[in-house]
Parts: C-alpha cells; sequence; structure tokens
C-alpha cells in the first residue's frame, strides 16, 4: 500500500500501549521479527449459538489509509522517541491478511483474522482490528437472530440515536449485511449503498392542530404510499383517520408503543374493514429478537428495530481478541488462567453431511489441513498479500456477504438457530498433530 498518505488517515485509532511496544522493539532490535498475530473469540457471548463476521471490507478500507500524516505525526513528537516517530513517517502494512470472508460464520477459537508480518508492522494494528470486529460482529450477530425471528418479513434498522453517530453508520452495515431490509441512516446509504428507508415521528403529528392535519400534509409531500404513525393519541381513531385522508390506497400505518400482538390484530381488522386490505403494518418499539419471534403468528408486514440491534441485543462487543501465536516460525501462546491461548498459526475447514448440513468446525495448524470430505471447506481466505488487497477482498461487497450469510445460517442444524441458550451450533474441534 504505497503513494502518500490518503485523505482521512485512520492511523491514529491506534492505541498509545501499540506505540509503547514498537517504540521498545525498535530499540531492542526485535521489531523485524516474523511474526503472526491472531483474531478469535474465546467464547460466545452467553446463549449464543453462532457468530458472525462483520467489519473485514471496513477493517481492508480502514488499513489502505493506516498512514501517519504530518498532523498525526507532529501529536506523536510530543509521545514518542525520535526513532519510532521516523518509523511512523514511513509506516506502510507490508505483510499478509488472511481471514474468514464477510457473512461467514465463526464459533469459539475460529481463526477469524491472521496476521502476518513484522512484529512492529502487525502489532501496531491490534486496537483497529479489535475496534471495528468487536463492533460490527457483535451487531451483525444480533441482527441475524433478528432476521431469522423475522420469519421473512422485512427489517428497517432505526437505531441511530442510540449509539454514536459514527457507530451509528457501522452498524446499519452490520445489520443490513445480516439481512435487514434497509436503514434509516442516510450516512450508511451514501456510504455503502444500503437502501434507506423511514417514517414520520410522534413530533410530526404533534406539531399539527389535529392528527388529521399532520397526515394529510404528510400525504400531499410523499404520496398516499407513505407510512403513517397512528398511535400518538387512540390508535383506532388514528388508523381512521390515516384511512379517511389517505383513501384506501395508503402504504403502511405504524404502531410504535402497546401490546403490539393484540393491536396488530386489531389494526388488520380494522383496515380490512376500511376496505384498507393492502395496507401494510410496521411495529416498532424496543423490539429485540425475542420480541419479533413473540409476534411471528401476528398479521404484521414489517419491523423497525433501534437500541437492541445497535447495541448487540445485550451483547455489545463480541468479545474478539487478538493475539501473538509465533515469532519466527516458533507457537508461542500465553498460559494466564482462564485467558489461554493456543500458540501456532492455524487455519480451519468446516464439515458438512451430504445434504450441506454443517456438523463440525476443525481448527488445524496452518498448511497441515486433515483429511477432507467432498462437502467439507476450509475457510479462511487471502485478504491481503505484501500490503495490497487480492482480487477477491478488492471485489467483494456487502451483497455477496449477504447471500454468504443466508447460505451459512441454512446450513446450521436446526436446533442452531434457536433462541433459547444452548451450545455453539457447531462444535469446534481443535487439532495439533496428524
Amino acid at each position: 500500500m504505497t503513494g502518500p498518505v490518503p485523505e482521512g488517515s485512520t492511523a491514529l485509532l491506534t492505541d498509545r500501549y501499540e506505540l509503547t511496544m514498537v517504540a521498545a522493539a525498535l530499540a531492542d532490535g526485535t521489531a523485524e521479527r516474523a511474526c503472526v498475530f491472531e483474531l478469535f473469540a474465546r467464547r460466545l457471548p452467553d446463549g449464543r449459538r453462532y457468530g458472525v463476521v462483520a467489519g473485514t471490507g471496513r477493517l481492508l478500507a480502514a488499513l489502505e489509509r493506516f498512514r501517519f500524516g504530518p498532523a498525526d505525526l507532529e501529536l506523536l513528537a510530543q509521545v514518542v522517541d525520535p526513532v519510532t516517530l521516523d518509523w511512523l513517517r514511513d509506516y506502510r502494512f507490508t505483510g499478509d491478511v488472511d481471514g474468514y470472508p464477510e457473512g461467514e460464520l465463526y464459533f469459539p477459537g475460529s481463526p477469524v483474522l491472521t496476521v502476518t508480518g513484522t512484529f512492529a508492522d502487525a502489532v501496531i494494528l491490534e486496537t483497529l482490528a479489535l475496534s471495528i470486529y468487536n463492533h460490527d460482529c457483535a451487531i451483525a450477530s444480533a441482527a441475524a437472530r433478528m432476521v431469522t425471528a423475522s420469519a421473512g418479513r422485512p427489517l428497517i434498522e432505526m437505531g441511530s440515536r442510540r449509539t454514536h453517530e459514527e457507530a451509528a453508520v457501522a452498524a446499519a452495515r452490520a445489520a443490513y449485511l445480516a439481512g435487514f431490509a434497509t436503514t434509516s441512516n442516510l450516512a450508511a446509504g451514501r456510504r455503502y449503498g444500503i437502501p434507506t428507508a423511514g417514517t414520520a415521528a410522534h413530533a410530526w403529528v404533534l406539531l399539527h392542530d389535529d392528527e388529521q392535519s399532520a397526515f394529510r400534509s404528510q400525504v400531499a409531500a410523499l404520496g398516499t404510499g407513505t407510512t403513517l404513525l397512528v398511535d400518538t393519541y387512540d390508535i383506532r381513531k388514528g388508523i381512521a383517520n390515516a384511512v379517511e385522508v389517505a383513501g384506501t390506497g395508503l402504504g403502511a400505518v405504524r404502531i410504535d408503543s402497546g401490546d403490539l400482538g393484540e393491536l396488530a390484530h386489531q389494526a388488520r381488522e380494522q383496515l380490512d374493514a376500511l376496505g384498507a386490505t393492502g395496507t401494510r403494518i410496521v411495529l416498532s418499539g424496543d423490539l429485540d429478537e425475542y420480541a419479533i419471534a413473540s409476534l411471528r403468528a401476528e398479521p404484521v408486514d414489517s419491523y423497525g428495530v433501534g437500541t437492541s440491534v445497535v447495541t448487540g441485543s445485550g451483547a455489545p462487543t463480541a468479545g474478539m481478541v487478538y493475539k501473538l501465536v509465533e515469532v519466527d516460525g516458533r507457537p508461542v501462546s500465553k498460559r494466564s488462567t482462564s485467558k489461554e491461548s493456543r500458540g501456532g498459526r492455524k487455519s480451519a475447514l468446516r464439515r458438512f453431511k451430504p445434504t450441506g448440513t454443517a456438523v463440525e468446525e476443525v481448527v488445524f495448524p496452518h498448511g497441515r489441513p486433515p483429511a477432507a470430505g467432498p462437502h467439507d471447506r476450509e475457510l479462511p481466505v487471502p485478504l491481503v498479500r505484501s500490503g495490497e488487497l487480492t482480487p477477491d477482498a478488492a471485489a467483494g461487497g456487502l451483497d455477496d456477504a449477504r447471500e454468504r450469510l443466508r447460505t451459512a445460517l441454512v446450513a446450521v442444524p436446526w436446533e442452531g438457530l434457536k433462541l433459547s441458550r444452548g451450545e455453539p451450533a457447531i462444535p469446534t474441534t481443535f487439532v495439533t498433530e496428524h
């Protein structure tokens, strides 16, 4: 990744302690030792059956912009010694990166990302990689459960007001990757090409002297295909007003509070009785995967999800770690109680029945794969070689990731898709020798 420092440098997304290690390694001569780092999760969040890989595209884009420009160096001159400052000035990642493609499933111990390079080259990327993967994998994993619970009904991601403004854009991307149909976040629409959608808030109704005036104005501006929010005052009256103003061709009504299941039934009956049989019912209001699953039998057409999806539905981080596993070809491992790591570079393959059902994840020493069956496949793919994106990594996109995840979830045993607590959907076997 050569050339001038690109606009929007991501280098200061590193952490102070990484610079400390780089400075010390440059001083004692260990900075150039050949190393392998792996990013993985020791365990899944409590009660989860699988994790979803997300953030790979964002990491690769950030890696291309990971250069220290003049303003960065001016700040860091107060932090590091002149030798380290010169090293940072010339920094370009020149190593290799392999990883599970976006949209793939992962399990405890899966080598989701492998970074190979000098110690200094690779260790400085730790915070960048972890901040992206821990966030995006958490959001995508929760969102995938919601998509499964919705049983084919579309979901709109609308959690921008419940998280940091930049996290909101990344969350919209991760949710879309997981199968959400649209987002209300316009920045995500521009940056990633995600379809956008949205409805008016209660403030719109309250602004007007009466509900009919608010609805009439909205329909005049947006057409009868719009979605009218009908629960500001009385829902039955709201639905009657909505149909009176928009006619039976009204696109949808949204209900944001109350007993959503019962209200959806009542709304469907009322709409049908008024002749608005094609008007859709959209539910929102603190929904998560459990609430969505409980509404599966109700006459609901789509769901709006906010807080729960952008916070990982109770698991706001994926628990990923970034560990040194090999130095100069020699396996190294951490032995701290409850935080052990497995030394040596690894790869993984997933075993499948002839029917297509996944039955096992096998993690093995890199370059020494176990015998593979006709339906098994190795999971990590080359992403970066000698500092440059591979053609496949450069060409991959969100639509590819969405389809990859859809296919992966079809292969999960049915019990692995349950929302109830249980063991990982696919067991992981660690192979140390052949």
